[in-house]
């Protein structure tokens, strides 16, 4: 049983931030083998080390990917994400939608035009209201969250 002082303070990071890289055991590369500076269970480093070695050393990505214990799809989004975004780019994402799907501009507005001219309007009429006019069906937690949105602009 592990104890939570046993735990490495960067492996908990790493977990936090989604960076932590499940596979680190399986990586064949020699670097990650030969020299504690290279961690394999960060895996903003594997995925530059990865790319490093097609792009620098000559490795083919089928080779470096199954060094790294990646994917070739994983290298070639890798390689996306660094000249789209840099080092940074190469942090992984959080998983799911970001942001409203349904919510968009218009009806945001449309929702605050019409809170604004009525505020005794509830959720649910708006949610109808909404329904009505641009044929989507939200839910009412939806609507809460964008009359919320409208209240914190007129902070």
């Amino acid at each position: 049983m592990t104890r939570k002082k046993d735990i490495d303070p960067k492996t908990v990071a790493l977990q936090k931030k989604g960076a932590f890289n499940r596979r680190a055991d399986q990586i064949t590369d020699p670097l990650f083998h030969e020299d504690t500076f290279f961690d394999a269970e960060d895996l903003v480093q594997v995925k530059y080390e990865m790319l490093r070695r097609v792009h620098k050393d000559g490795r083919s990505v089928t080779e470096a990917a199954a060094a790294f214990a990646m994917s070739r799809v994983s290298f070639y989004e890798a390689q996306s994400a660094l000249k789209h975004g840099g080092i940074p780019g190469l942090v992984p994402k959080k998983p799911g939608p970001h942001g409203g799907h349904k919510i968009t501009l218009k009806i945001q507005a449309y929702i605050e035009n019409l809170a604004s001219k009525e505020p005794s309007l509830g959720a649910q009429t708006l949610r109808e209201k909404v329904k009505e006019g641009f044929k989507v069906k939200v839910h009412l937690r939806t609507i809460e969250r964008a009359l919320d949105r409208m209240k914190k602009k007129r902070r």
